[in-house]
C-alpha cells in the first residue's frame, strides 16, 4: 500500500480557494473544505515532544476530526467498533445493499436530509415487515444501517449497508428464531417491497410540500410532473443484494471497520496531482470490477468530493429492531437464550489512550524515539492553535 502521496488536503490547499471563488457552497460545504486543508497543522496548535535518551524533538499538530476527512476515521471507527462490540450477538450476520435509481440522484442532492431518512426509514421497514412474516421468518432481527452516497467515480450514488442478524426473536420473547442457513430473505420480494415504501412515502413528502426543486429539477415542482416521474421509477431496477453470512461477532466487526467510517475518497487512491489534473484509482463495476485510473481536472473532483458532505449532525450510522439504543434489554434476552439459559457477564473491559489503540491498529509505537529506537517521548510543550486569516498554505 502506498504510504504516501498526495492528499485530499493537497488539492484542497493548492486548488480550494480558487474553487470557492467560483463556485457557491453551503456553509457545511465550506466548513469541511477548511477543516480539511488545515488538518495536522499549526493553525490547531499541536505539542512538541523530546526523546529523555538522546534529545530529539518531535512536533505533532493536531487533527481536525471532521467526519468527511480521510486521515481522522481510523481511531474513530476503532472506538465505534469497541463501543459495539458487547451490543453484537454471537449469531451470523448477512450485508444486505439498498440501492435506489439513478434518476432519483438530483432529486436526492437539492433535498439531502428528508430523503436521507426517507431511505432509512424504507429500508428499515423493509427488513422489519419482511422478517416478522411467518411466511419468512416470523421474527424480531437486528440491524446496523450505514449511509453512503457516493460511488466509485465519486459521484452521488446514494445507497446503504445493513448489516442484519441471521435471525430474531420470536414475537413472544421465549426463543431464537435462525434463518436458513446461508439465506436471509428473498431479494426481489426485499426489492419490491423497498420500492415500495420509498415511492410511497416520497409522494407523501411531496404532498406534505418537504420538498424542493431548484435549478435544473424546478420542472418538478408542478404537482402532475412530479407523479409522472414517480410512476416512471417503479419500472426502473431497485437494486437489492444480499452477501454470504458472517460467521459471528468476531467477522461482522472486522467486515463493519470497513463501511462505517469511510469517506467519499481515501488518500491511498489518490495517485497524482500534476498541472491542475487528479489521478486516482476506482473500480468499475460494470466491467467487471475491474480496477481503472480516472484522471479529473481539480474543480471537478472537488466538485465531486463535495456532493458528499453531509447535512449538519446528519446521523449516518443507526440501529434498528434488537440492536436499537432502546432495545438494550432485548439484546439481553438474546444473550441468555443463545447461551441456553446462563447469564452471560458484561465485560468490562480497560479504555485503551489513543496511543495504546495506534499500536493495536498501526503497529506503531508513538511513545518510542523514532531516531534511536529506545528513548520515550516526552511532552515538553503545548503548542497552541494560531490565527490565521489566510490560505492554508500560508499558515502552515
Amino acid at each position: 500500500m502506498r504510504t504516501s502521496g498526495p492528499e485530499v488536503a493537497d488539492i484542497f490547499r493548492q486548488h480550494g480557494s480558487a474553487y470557492r471563488e467560483s463556485h457557491r457552497l453551503s456553509r457545511a460545504q465550506m466548513r469541511v473544505m477548511r477543516a480539511i486543508e488545515v488538518c495536522r497543522t499549526a493553525v490547531l496548535g499541536g505539542h512538541r515532544d523530546r526523546c529523555d535518551t538522546c534529545g530529539h524533538l518531535e512536533i505533532s499538530y493536531n487533527s481536525c476530526r471532521n467526519r468527511h476527512c480521510p486521515k481522522c476515521q481510523t481511531l474513530r471507527k476503532e472506538q465505534w467498533i469497541e463501543a459495539r462490540r458487547e451490543d453484537l450477538l454471537p449469531v451470523p450476520y448477512f450485508h444486505v445493499v439498498f440501492t435506489i435509481p439513478a434518476a432519483l440522484n438530483p432529486l436526492v442532492s437539492m433535498n439531502q436530509k428528508v430523503l436521507y431518512d426517507l431511505l432509512f426509514r424504507s429500508v428499515s421497514e423493509t427488513l422489519m415487515t419482511l422478517s416478522r412474516d411467518p411466511r419468512h421468518l416470523g421474527a424480531r432481527i437486528g440491524v446496523i444501517a450505514i449511509l453512503h452516497t457516493w460511488g466509485q467515480n465519486l459521484m452521488d450514488h446514494p445507497h446503504i449497508h445493513g448489516v442484519v442478524t441471521g435471525g430474531g426473536l420470536s414475537p413472544d420473547g421465549s426463543r431464537w428464531v435462525s434463518c436458513r442457513k446461508g439465506f436471509f430473505l428473498p431479494v426481489r420480494v426485499m426489492s419490491a417491497l423497498f420500492r415500495g415504501k420509498f415511492l410511497d412515502l416520497l409522494k407523501k413528502c411531496f404532498a406534505a410540500g418537504d420538498l424542493v426543486f431548484p435549478g435544473t429539477i424546478s420542472h418538478l415542482k408542478e404537482p402532475g410532473t412530479f407523479e409522472a416521474f414517480r410512476r416512471k421509477l417503479y419500472h426502473q431496477q431497485w437494486v437489492v443484494y444480499c452477501k454470504p453470512p458472517f460467521d459471528g461477532a468476531v467477522g461482522v466487526l472486522q467486515y463493519l471497520g470497513r463501511y462505517t467510517h469511510r469517506t467519499a475518497i481515501s488518500n491511498n487512491r489518490i495517485l497524482a496531482l500534476r498541472d491542475g489534473a487528479v489521478s486516482f484509482l476506482w473500480r468499475d463495476y460494470a466491467d467487471h470490477n475491474r480496477q481503472k485510473t480516472m484522471t479529473l481536472t481539480a474543480e471537478e473532483f472537488i466538485r465531486r468530493f463535495l456532493l458528499h458532505v453531509l447535512p449538519p449532525r446528519y446521523v449516518r450510522i443507526r440501529h434498528f429492531g434488537l440492536l436499537a439504543n432502546r432495545n438494550k434489554d432485548a439484546i439481553a434476552v438474546c444473550l441468555k437464550i443463545l447461551s441456553g439459559g446462563t447469564t452471560i457477564p458484561r465485560e468490562t473491559a480497560r479504555q485503551e489512550t489513543w496511543q495504546e489503540q495506534v499500536l493495536r491498529i498501526c503497529g506503531i509505537d508513538v511513545t518510542t524515539c523514532p531516531v534511536c529506537k529506545h528513548g520515550k517521548m516526552c511532552r515538553v510543550e503545548i503548542l497552541p492553535p494560531i490565527r490565521c486569516n489566510g490560505p492554508p498554505e500560508v499558515c502552515r
